[in-house]
């Protein structure tokens, strides 16, 4: 209760601070904030929930329907929050919220007629985890870092990328998660696209793995590559290239550092290993959280990184990428995808993940 009294008095100060008497929050990931990890989604695929918080300067309320309230109550435990409950027919939506927010100076998240936009702005007092969500967080990176390499050591050849796909999703749900992203690209694929949906293709030689696995709201993503037999010295090149320009962002995301800093740090680090331009083909990561990206790094974000964030950096050359979750600590990053049961890049600072060949 303490954590989300603690937010709710963040989000009353976001209000007041913008004028605003009322905030109604329909996002899968405000949700799952505001309720300490209650799931309000029904697709995965969809942004938005089946309820609707709305936060005014003295009370909370739940705006849902008669199908997801009894759920909601008992399986997500939101009986015991302090809730004022608006739950209507299935088939006569909107009045609740038309009720609870008319004449009122209303932010929202979600496209809603005279309300002002909010959704950029409280993602930065989102992604500012509390002590008890940092550490939810590296637990979720744990089973998230699990599932994504027990997936890869079960890859075989002519495996098709959607099997490998199943490998993943099966690994998630086995460890209570939820694969909110599930990207395979094998063999020439992997150096066509750098969001790789899973296909009918088959694999021959190399694979790419990744996952953005949920628990309780939060979001952790990991990066696996997997060759079988001997991989070509070109390819082992790249990753241990791009592995490097990884530990230079993670080694610079310290409390303080603006995120443009950081990213200028790691394009020298490309450029120095013969990639200058490779950055712009792909963005490089950023805060994580309630989403697997809260917001990006780029050359004009001016956002300061602060104790106990989570952030995903993901850098890329061609048909490579390293990538795992950090929570950035005083005495230095803590990588929580990481298992330690996975080959590393020798003479880094940071054990960042090497191509596994099987």
């Amino acid at each position: 209760m303490s954590d989300i009294e603690a937010k709710l008095g963040r989000v009353r100060d976001f209000m007041a601070g913008r004028g605003l008497e009322a905030l109604a929050l329909r996002r899968v990931s405000n949700f799952a904030w505001l309720t300490d990890g209650g799931a309000s989604h029904i697709m995965i695929a969809h942004e938005n929930g089946g309820a609707t918080l709305v936060v005014t300067p003295d009370a909370l309320h739940i705006v849902t329907n008669s199908i997801e309230a009894p759920r909601l109550e008992r399986e997500e435990g939101l009986a015991d929050l302090p809730l004022t409950w608006h739950v209507y027919p299935w088939y006569e939506p909107g009045r609740p919220l038309t009720a609870l927010t008319q004449g009122r100076r209303l932010g929202a998240d979600f496209p809603f007629l005279g309300a002002t936009d909010i959704d950029a702005d409280l993602r930065r007092v989102r992604a500012q985890l509390t002590p008890a969500e940092s550490e939810r967080m590296a637990e979720v990176g744990g089973r998230t870092g699990a599932a994504l390499e027990t997936a890869a050591r079960r890859v075989r050849p002519g495996m098709s990328e959607f099997a490998i796909a199943g490998l993943i999703t099966q690994a998630a749900f086995e460890r209570s998660l939820t694969p909110v992203l599930a990207l395979v690209a094998v063999d020439d694929r992997a150096l066509a696209y750098r969001h790789p949906l899973p296909t009918a293709r088959t694999l021959d030689r190399y694979a790419m793995l990744v996952i953005c696995g949920r628990d309780r709201g939060l979001v952790a993503s990991a990066t696996r590559l997997v060759h079988i037999g001997p991989a070509p010295a070109d390819l082992k090149a790249r990753v241990e290239a791009v592995a490097r320009v990884d530990t230079v962002f993670m080694q610079a995301t310290r409390p303080g550092a603006r995120l443009k800093e950081i990213l200028q740090q790691a394009i020298a680090a490309y450029a120095q290993a013969g990639y200058p331009d490779e950055w712009q083909r792909h963005h490089q990561g950023g805060v994580a959280g309630y989403e697997s990206r809260e917001y990006l790094a780029t050359p004009a974000a001016m956002e300061t990184v602060v104790l106990g964030q989570a952030y995903a950096w993901n850098p890329s050359l061609v048909g490579t990428k390293s990538e795992d979750t950090l929570m950035v600590g005083e005495a230095g990053p803590r990588i929580v995808t990481a298992t330690g049961d996975w080959p590393t890049v020798q003479g880094l600072p940071l054990p960042r993940p090497a191509l596994l060949e099987l």
